[in-house]
């Protein structure tokens, strides 16, 4: 397979809570302006999407509504990775069976693994279903990173098509686009990275700071695979001051609290996830206000 998901800009969805449950309302407007926005890919349960204080059926929910409220419009792409290799394949034929239209699954965090280890994961999972994966690579979240090399051997399955790399390792990264760049599609993980991950061959970004910025983040790739290089340059220095404070508490928690501030109901936060202290909300304020978002 191979297939290409998208090209462009990814938007790694926050999830609006209620007190108990999930706002699809809000959920749904959400979706709406991003692919109004001109966003590429819904990422559903993503890292943003706070799966980990999610049931298993809330995050079923979370990609059926997706799936249904994106009408086939752009692709959703679901987030079923896991540190259990069998709870991750179940929840990947699931979110198949709901339509997704392709899964972002991240490497096995805290029991972790080896390289070997990383390979037989992810061939379990790719083996199980018939839609395309996107490994992500998080070091700093999941104490795991996957070098080059183990990608190089992951890229020979047909069903593994793409890597979201968000190991901020220039040169991991090269070695990735070098062994494999032909292969799979690589997108960055990090919004600050996004114009290098370009010139190296990368296809795209999978963001946090297209939730608030959909049109600057997707123009910024738009431009850069047009050959406007100095435009999407520009847009990546502007870009970069707000995603430095997007990132100034754990993700997503000043995403989130930036959504409120634009006018969304994003509801509360789940524990251990609080809310921002002061004087990072402050900065937040500045940078959007600064970026023309409030």
């Amino acid at each position: 397979m191979n297939a290409r998901v998208f090209t462009g800009s990814g938007v790694a969805l926050a999830t609006p809570f209620t007190d108990d449950g999930i706002n699809f309302e809000a959920y749904g407007k959400l979706i709406e302006w991003q692919i109004a926005s001109g966003t590429d890919a819904l990422v559903a349960c993503g890292t943003t999407g706070e799966p980990s204080t999610m049931t298993v059926d809330e995050k079923l929910d979370v990609i059926s509504f997706a799936v249904e409220k994106g009408a086939g419009r752009v692709p959703v792409i679901a987030g079923t990775g896991g540190n259990d290799t069998r709870e991750a394949v179940a929840q990947s034929r699931q979110a198949q069976k709901l339509g997704a239209d392709a899964l972002l699954v991240v490497t096995p965090y805290y029991n972790k693994t080896t390289q070997r280890g990383l390979v037989a994961h992810f061939h379990a999972i790719a083996d199980a279903v018939d839609i395309p994966i996107i490994i992500y690579n998080v070091p700093t979240r999941t104490g795991l990173n996957m070098t080059a090399e183990t990608l190089n051997k992951l890229s020979e399955h047909p069903n593994i098509c793409g890597m979201k790399e968000a190991s901020a390792d220039i040169t991991q990264i090269t070695e990735m686009a070098r062994l494999c760049g032909d292969k799979i599609a690589l997108y960055s993980g990090n919004d600050d990275h996004v114009l290098p991950m370009l010139a190296l061959g990368g296809q795209g970004v999978i963001s946090v700071v297209a939730n608030i910025a959909p049109r600057q983040m997707r123009e910024l790739v738009a431009a850069y695979l047009a050959g406007d290089i100095y435009r999407s340059r520009q847009l990546q220095f502007a870009l970069n001051p707000l995603t430095k404070q997007l990132f100034s508490e754990v993700n997503p928690i000043p995403v989130k609290t930036a959504l409120r501030m634009m006018g969304y109901d994003m509801g509360p936060l789940r524990l251990p996830l609080i809310d921002m202290a002061q004087s990072n909300l402050n900065s937040l304020s500045a940078a959007m206000k600064e970026f023309g978002l409030i």
